[in-house]
């Protein structure tokens, strides 16, 4: 796949902020890569004609997009990790999820016209943007595109619901084992190893967007640890006891050595 500076856009497409977007017949392609990176039917793609799907790098630490801009376009991750989040007035940063590849990020703008977060690239990482402005008429034109957005915001969505059933956890490691056991179905469903990742994001990032403090995280890390459930390295992670990890999710109040009893 290639990629090129925003000499190449075409001149009746706006150029959103940020370098290496592609233009002209590499948007025909670009629409075909999306439609099978997120499992839809790509037939037929290249016989559009200047279908306004863009591609963008986005380096490590480098923002997408800014909470509060006005929106120009939602995002589809070809590869890479997204954090998302808030920062309330006194500085302290909210949040709100992580997300990676063929997954949605900004189309809570689809109804306010504004991105309601900022989203930051955890590593060197790769989207496909759809222009809002586009978004209706391109719809209109492909029906399998049309389908592949609501099918992306019903995912997205899906996962707001699951980010309610971490956050209902009252014990910190039971917060803690439900995202590890998310972030393995994830890691799963992208066809890579369900047991073992490298974590992108930080243990503060990870403490915020449970809710918890960044020293409660290290003692639920910890603990996990002492239960033989984790092997924890830095960022490395390693399932030990995947059947453990998911009994401990299925309890809200109970103790960690409890809920290990039951599992033994």
């Amino acid at each position: 796949m290639s990629t090129s500076n925003g000499n190449s856009q075409p001149s009746d497409s706006p150029k959103p902020n940020g370098p290496f977007w592609s233009g002209g017949a590499a948007e025909r392609n670009a629409l075909a890569e999306l439609l099978y990176l997120m499992g839809s039917d790509a037939r037929g793609a290249d016989a559009l004609p200047a279908v306004p799907i863009l591609m963008r790098i986005v380096r490590e630490g480098n923002t997408l997009f800014a909470e509060g801009a006005q929106a120009e376009a939602i995002y589809f991750i070809r590869a890479g990790t997204f954090k998302t989040f808030r920062t309330a007035e006194d500085g302290y940063e909210q949040v709100l999820g992580f997300a990676g590849r063929t997954e949605l990020v900004g189309f809570e703008s689809l109804s306010t016209g504004h991105y309601a977060s900022a989203a930051v690239a955890l590593e060197d990482s790769s989207v496909y943007a759809l222009l809002l402005r586009d978004l209706l008429s391109v719809g209109q034109r492909n029906a399998g595109l049309d389908r592949t957005v609501l099918q992306a915001v019903s995912r997205a969505m899906v996962r707001r619901g699951e980010l309610a059933g971490v956050m209902s956890a009252v014990a910190a490691e039971v917060k803690l084992a439900r995202f590890f056991v998310h972030l393995s179905d994830f890691m799963r469903v992208a066809g890579q190893s369900a047991l073992t990742f490298h974590l992108r994001m930080s243990r503060r990032d990870i403490a915020s967007y449970l809710g918890v403090a960044h020293e409660t995280i290290s003692r639920a890390i910890a603990a996990l640890v002492n239960l033989q459930l984790v092997s924890v390295h830095a960022r490395d992670v390693q399932i030990r006891d995947m059947r453990g990890l998911q009994a401990l999710c299925g309890g809200t109040r109970q103790p960690v050595h409890d809920s290990n009893a039951r599992h033994a």
